[in-house]
């Protein structure tokens, strides 16, 4: 990769551009559906991912971060025994809002976002 996060090649279409956006963007269905957050990116990654490098190396990187973040989030669940739980699960949720925002801006730049505190799962 280059300094400026572009993956090696031609730059990214529009197109793949924006459906790697709505593969980050597609997390908020979480907060309609229970699941929403792993079932959105996951979908739309389905659905895409062969339309461009770009929007499947996205589609795994938002689908990983979410799959991270129910994790940290049933700990949190868990930790609610012992009261630490209730404020963690607070900021886990605002830094999943806030990390899952960056990355759809990011992807739409054409930019290859990598999120911190990720397990990364899907190769």
């Amino acid at each position: 990769m280059n300094d400026d996060n572009r993956l090696p090649g031609p730059a990214p279409s529009q197109e793949a551009r924006q459906w790697a956006m709505f593969c980050h963007f597609a997390a908020f269905l979480g907060l309609a559906f229970p699941f929403g957050n792993l079932l959105g990116p996951l979908i739309v990654w389905q659905i895409k991912k062969d339309l461009d490098p770009f929007v499947d190396a996205q589609g795994k990187e938002a689908l990983n971060f979410q799959i991270t973040v129910a994790i940290a989030a049933l700990v949190c669940i868990l930790l609610m025994l012992v009261v630490i739980g209730f404020l963690l699960l607070g900021l886990l949720g605002i830094g999943a809002l806030v990390l899952t925002i960056i990355a759809g801006i990011k992807a739409n730049e054409g930019l290859d976002y990598r999120y911190p505190f990720c397990w990364r799962l899907l190769k």
